[in-house]
């Protein structure tokens, strides 16, 4: 799926008032620099996992229900591990980040959009620059989902926490209703587990 936020960014060259715009979010989001190095194509270890998650009855859950999208067992667990604990660890619901990713890349780790957005979560290159570091491969597997949550995360405490605007800042739709709509039908559909942070927002539109 094409990211709108690439859209915005080829735009810049002539709108100037996005590109006002997308300078504030640069300055507000280098507050979260991404400069730790334990973030690579390393899953998330079940103790790490365990760290975060009170049972195992979410992977257990979230694991049948991925079986389509990646089939083998250990690959799937992997990175279910690892979005739980980069979602939890920036304070996000990680079905909703299961959502964005499945509407960004359906779940493909080398997915590149035609305006260059990559990986799981579909990261522009220019983040890297942002809030990142030079080395940074964005198809990582927790490199792309570190970015993807960091990035969530700084829309959504622009929007004081509101998902639906948070999710359109995201995409670069603000406004819209189409790309947070498709990502909450997402999470209804396919990964709502229980009572979610999400829920209430989704329920207010």
């Amino acid at each position: 799926m094409r990211s709108l936020i690439g859209v915005i960014l080829l735009a810049l060259f002539s709108t100037s008032l996005l590109a006002s715009q997308q300078r504030y979010d640069y300055e507000a989001a280098s507050t979260q620099t991404i400069s730790f190095h334990e973030i690579s194509d390393q899953a998330v270890s079940y103790v790490e996992y365990a760290a975060v998650a009170d049972n195992v009855a979410w992977l257990v859950a979230m694991s049948e229900r991925m079986k389509k999208f990646i089939p083998n067992l250990i690959e799937r667990e992997e990175f279910l591990r690892t979005v739980y604990y980069e979602a939890k660890r920036a304070g996000l619901d990680p079905q909703i980040v299961l959502s964005v990713i499945q509407v960004e890349s359906r779940f493909k780790k080398y997915a590149v959009s035609t305006a260059g957005a990559r990986g799981y979560m579909q990261v522009m290159p220019f983040w890297v620059d942002v809030i990142g570091q030079q080395e940074h491969n964005l198809f990582h597997l927790r490199v792309n989902l570190r970015y993807g949550c960091t990035i969530l995360r700084h829309y959504l405490d622009i929007e004081k926490g509101d998902y639906f605007r948070a999710l359109g800042r995201y995409n670069g739709s603000l406004g819209l209703a189409t790309y947070p709509q498709l990502v909450f039908d997402k999470w209804s559909n396919n990964w709502r587990y229980n009572t979610s942070p999400a829920h209430q927002h989704i329920a207010s539109q």
